[in-house]
């Protein structure tokens, strides 16, 4: 476990996600995506939701931000040296967490990359503000639907 002082004075700690956790981070992720991704379809997400929770989750490494009480306020997956998945509580967003996350992937996780979809504008700002550049384009998503995405490295 991490406890991290960040910008906002909150205190957080950074853990490892344990399997139990899994239903409360895809509530977290449903949450959040509903409020940043408002260009996927409501099957695409449906589609996701299922992948997530039973493949992907499983296919990185998972730490979660818990706040004072031990609640879930955000998570991370790493796979490979690039952010799979970084989400963060609707209620939670601007208080640094994603910042916070992002940070112990990169120096704890070996973080280096992430893909972005095009379309969600404050996630390609958020990463262009810790330090990632655009090094290429995908016209498809992972899936191979239409979501573009932006291949981001430090």
């Amino acid at each position: 476990m991490v406890m991290l002082n960040f910008q906002s004075g909150l205190v957080m700690d950074i853990e490892i996600v344990e399997k139990a956790d899994h239903l409360k981070l895809i509530e977290v992720w449903e949450a959040s995506v509903r409020a940043t991704h408002d260009f996927l379809t409501e099957d695409d997400l449906q589609e996701l939701k299922s992948l997530i929770l039973e493949q992907y989750f499983d296919a990185v490494d998972l730490r979660c931000a818990k706040n004072g009480n031990g609640e879930i306020q955000g998570f991370c997956g790493v796979h490979d040296g690039n952010i799979e998945m970084l989400f963060i509580s609707p209620d939670a967003r601007g208080k640094g967490i994603g910042a916070m996350l992002a940070a112990h992937a990169i120096k704890e996780q070996g973080a280096s990359k992430v893909d972005v979809n095009e379309q969600n504008e404050q996630a390609v700002g958020f990463y262009r503000h810790i330090g990632f550049k655009v090094t290429d384009r995908s016209p498809v998503d992972g899936q191979g639907k239409l979501y573009p995405l932006l291949h981001m490295a430090l």
